[in-house]
C-alpha cells in the first residue's frame, strides 16, 4: 500500500473517532441524571417535563395522565406489573394494548420481543442508560424490551416505564415465551 492511501484510511479512522466520541459524551449528558428530561436532537435543547401535569396531547387518545397507569404481563399464569412513564412513546404502547407478543432473551440481561407496528420517537431522547427493572423500547429495531440484568448506555433506548413486580421471574426463564400484556384496571 502507498503512503497516501495509510494516510487517507487514517484520517477517516480519526475523524469518524472523534465524530463518534463527541456524539457520545453529548448524549451522556444529556441522558444521565433526571429521567423527566428529554432532548430535542435537533436542536439539543433540554426540556424537563413535570410527571404530575395534566398534559393534553392529542398523542394519547384521551388519556391526560399517565403518573398512576401501570400494565400487566401475563405469562403461565405469572404476572409483571410494569408502571408506565408519562412520555408520547408509552402513551403510544399503551394505545397498542392488549397485545400478546413473544419474548426470547438477549445478551443475558434482557428479553426482547418485535412489535408489529413501530412506536412514536417524538420528544424521546436520544438514548439511555437503562438498569435492571428498566422497560424500554429500542427504536433502531422495533422492540420492546424487559432488562433483568445491567446494561450500558443505549443509543436509540427509550425507556417506557419500571417493573413494579416480577423482574425476578425474568432471569430464570430460558426459552421464548409468548406474554399477553394488558392494561391493569
Amino acid at each position: 500500500m502507498g503512503k497516501g492511501y495509510k494516510w487517507t484510511l487514517l484520517s477517516i479512522l480519526a475523524t469518524s473517532t472523534f465524530l463518534t466520541a463527541c456524539g457520545s459524551s453529548n448524549n451522556e449528558k444529556n441522558i444521565k441524571g433526571n429521567d423527566n428530561v428529554n432532548t430535542n436532537s435537533s436542536t439539543n435543547n433540554v426540556v424537563k417535563t413535570d410527571k404530575t401535569d395534566n398534559q393534553n396531547s392529542e398523542d394519547n387518545e384521551g388519556l391526560n395522565n399517565m403518573q398512576d397507569v401501570r400494565v400487566k404481563l401475563t405469562c403461565n399464569n405469572e404476572k409483571v406489573i410494569v408502571k408506565l412513564y408519562d412520555n408520547p412513546t408509552s402513551r403510544d404502547f399503551f394505545d397498542q394494548l392488549p397485545l400478546t407478543v413473544t419474548f426470547k432473551d438477549y445478551a443475558n440481561i434482557e428479553k426482547i420481543s418485535v412489535l408489529d407496528q413501530r412506536l412514536t420517537t417524538k420528544d424521546a431522547p436520544s438514548g439511555s442508560d437503562p438498569s435492571v427493572g428498566d422497560f424500554a423500547y429500542f427504536s433502531p429495531w422495533g422492540n420492546i424490551t424487559l432488562f433483568y440484568g445491567d446494561h450500558g448506555l443505549s443509543n436509540g433506548l427509550i425507556k417506557l416505564g419500571k417493573i413494579e413486580s416480577g423482574v425476578e421471574k425474568l432471569k430464570s426463564i430460558n426459552d421464548d415465551f409468548k406474554v399477553t400484556i394488558e392494561k391493569l384496571d
